[in-house]
């Protein structure tokens, strides 16, 4: 069924595209297009919630957008500069410039080839590899409830375990951080609420169904939509925001990943499009380059519908009831139940589904991401792109 909420651009960009799905095999490639950053650094929709949620003027959030795009476009070129010195890297919004970390020991002539991408440069004691592998052996550990996540922090040069607030004399909280700064650089951190995921049960808005569960739909691919795995199990019939059956879910994990896809038929079809809700324009879809650390970005859900905020943190493990899910990306866009599966995207770049998190969008809080990236190579999906 045609979805009468998209505006009438989405509806133009629908018949020039003239094809609705097809069946896909590769991962999307990163679009990297002039003409789509141009309209992506003029485009209301993504100023006017960057101005309302940064406190930025306009001409600052068009900067910051240009900067952050510059900032990704670099990012691969000064990761391959960096070499096995790599440290890490953010976008930092001060200097509106990529940092790239590099290992205290880099010889001198490693670091004049970062810096002569246009990067800058922060002296760290420990490399990426180094921090990738004391988390993986946190990751083994088995966390008690108390224990929110775990992740590189590049910033902090070590590994950040969040410790939900008035949990951090419980004994297994203890033992768990003991044991986990035995594995290496580590830092504890202090979080408000344990993680949950964002599912819900029959309410308005639009969602789609799975029996009495109301999720959001993330990105479409050839032949159906990505979304959150703990919506729905492999074989689960879905209904659209209308009642009408959409499809079936053809993949899904959770916990450990929190990734599945649903096949598209019975009349419906696929658009590269992210739904504005009426206040902004609905969004059209360009690629997955990966936002860096620091970037903003925004997410659309059929409860809270559009939020914007600042990726915090990659390769993530979050220890929610249900188990741990591991490579999420955190950050400190807001999110309520049904918003689970929906998009997170940096101007026209998609970047994830929404899985779960803590607090509202009356008095804030953070979530977290499943990478698109990672959904796609999982089931050999391609992306649905403007």
């Amino acid at each position: 069924m045609r979805r009468s909420r998209l505006q009438h651009v989405t509806l133009a960009v629908l018949l020039m595209l003239g094809s609705w799905s097809a069946a896909g095999t590769l991962p999307a490639a990163a679009s990297d297009s002039s003409d789509s950053a141009a309209s992506e650094t003029a485009s209301p929709g993504l100023l006017e919630p960057m101005q309302r949620d940064f406190g930025l003027s306009k001409a600052e959030a068009e900067a910051r957008l240009t900067a952050e795009r510059d900032a990704t476009a670099l990012l691969p070129t000064a990761r391959r500069a960096a070499g096995a010195a790599y440290g890490g890297s953010w976008f930092d919004a001060a200097s509106r410039r990529l940092t790239v970390a590099v290992a205290s020991d880099t010889a001198a002539t490693t670091v004049r080839a970062v810096r002569a991408t246009g990067a800058q440069v922060r002296t760290v004691e420990h490399s990426a590899r180094q921090l990738d592998a004391t988390k993986a052996r946190i990751d083994r550990l088995g966390a008690p409830s108390g224990v929110s996540s775990w992740s590189v922090d590049p910033s902090a040069n070590a590994v950040v375990v969040n410790v939900v607030e008035g949990e951090r004399a419980d004994n297994d909280v203890l033992r768990f951080v003991a044991r986990a700064r035995e594995t290496g650089p580590v830092t504890v951190r202090t979080v408000r609420n344990e993680p949950r995921t964002f599912a819900a049960g029959t309410v308005g808005g639009d969602p789609y169904y799975t029996g009495n569960v109301r999720c959001s739909i993330g990105f479409s691919v050839h032949g159906g939509f990505v979304t959150a795995g703990h919506c729905g199990r492999a074989g689960a019939g879905v209904s659209g925001w209308d009642g009408s059956y959409i499809g079936t879910f053809q993949g899904s994990s959770f916990p450990d990943n929190d990734y599945a896809w649903v096949s598209v038929g019975s009349g419906w079809w696929t658009v590269p499009v992210v739904l504005g809700w009426g206040t902004i324009p609905d969004q059209l879809v360009r690629g997955s380059a990966e936002s860096p650390v620091g970037a903003s970005i925004c997410r659309s859900g059929s409860t809270t519908h559009w939020h914007c905020g600042t990726v915090l943190a990659k390769n993530e493990t979050v220890n929610y009831s249900q188990g741990a899910v591991r490579q999420m990306t955190k950050t400190s866009v807001c999110a309520e139940p049904g918003d689970s599966g929906g998009s997170f995207i940096s101007g026209d770049q998609a970047q994830g589904v929404t899985s779960g998190g803590w607090g509202n969008c009356g008095s804030g809080g953070e979530t977290w991401f499943q990478p698109v990236n990672e959904i796609l190579g999982r089931y050999g999906l391609t992306l649905h792109t403007a």
